[in-house]
């Protein structure tokens, strides 16, 4: 005869269940969720910072893809092509029209026109004036890029020749003092091309102009640039990052119209 006296009782069985299915107990809770808080306070701004650098790169692959087309357009087609950089606050509705330095920040807006006869319209010495609506002509849409800001970004300090601190620095020494500033586009800045034009509400007082052969020239002054420089930072919103910004800076040559991009 088999005896059932060593099987447990069923309330053990029950207790012992009741016991392997329960659940946190508070103070786990707790425990687990200060450890949460305390990855995500470190894992957040790595990510924040990773999507600004992000916006900074794409932002400058916009601009140098903008202004490689705008040669191609000049030399294809024969002719002038011009490329105006705006700023404005990241968070305007409508567009804008503020004399350099731009007041806004946070969102990089630029056009590309190009004339119609094949002419650059006005001599280099003629007096300032707007480009006819009727003599240019619009090359595709608006380009916009956001959380960004057109920045001088300083000479170069020297070192490795393909990052920020290492790039060529004739931006800086071409024409040299006082006038080394025409060879950079910067929002900071009170230059304004001799001859700017308007496009979709905008006014652009900032240009680069491609010629026919794809030769470069900035702001509307007539001497030759050997390397034109544009500096871009990070912002957050309409304020531009001071603590470690991301920064790159876009070179084009004079000749060539050739775009390189330089960062930390």
């Amino acid at each position: 005869m088999i005896m059932n006296a060593a099987l447990p009782s069923r309330p053990v069985l029950l207790w012992r269940q009741r016991v392997n299915a329960r659940g946190f107990t508070l103070i786990e809770m707790l425990v687990v969720i200060v450890i949460l808080g305390i990855l995500l306070s470190i894992a957040v701004p790595a990510f924040q910072s990773i999507q600004r650098n992000g916006n900074v790169t794409r932002a400058a692959y916009n601009i140098a893809d903008t202004l490689e087309a705008a040669r191609a357009h000049a030399m294809a087609h024969n002719t002038y092509v011009w490329v105006g950089f705006y700023e404005e606050d990241v968070m305007s509705l409508v567009p804008t029209n503020v004399q350099p330095p731009f007041t806004g920040k946070g969102r990089v807006i630029l056009a590309t026109v190009a004339s119609k006869d094949g002419t650059k319209i006005f001599d280099d010495d003629d007096t300032s004036a707007t480009l006819p609506a009727d003599r240019i002509t619009q090359v595709g849409t608006l380009v916009k890029v956001e959380q960004v800001h057109l920045a001088d970004l300083g000479a170069p300090a020297g070192g490795d020749t393909k990052t920020l601190d290492g790039r060529p620095n004739l931006a800086y020494t071409n024409p040299g003092p006082p006038n080394d500033h025409f060879s950079r586009i910067s929002s900071e800045s009170a230059d304004k091309t001799k001859f700017v034009f308007t496009a979709q509400g905008y006014t652009f007082y900032k240009t680069l102009r491609f010629s026919p052969h794809g030769e470069l020239n900035i702001n509307g002054v007539s001497d030759f640039k050997r390397v034109v420089e544009i500096g871009l930072k990070s912002t957050r919103g309409p304020v531009v990052e001071t603590t470690n910004p991301n920064v790159i800076a876009i070179q084009i040559t004079g000749i060539g119209g050739n775009v390189k991009l330089y960062r930390k």
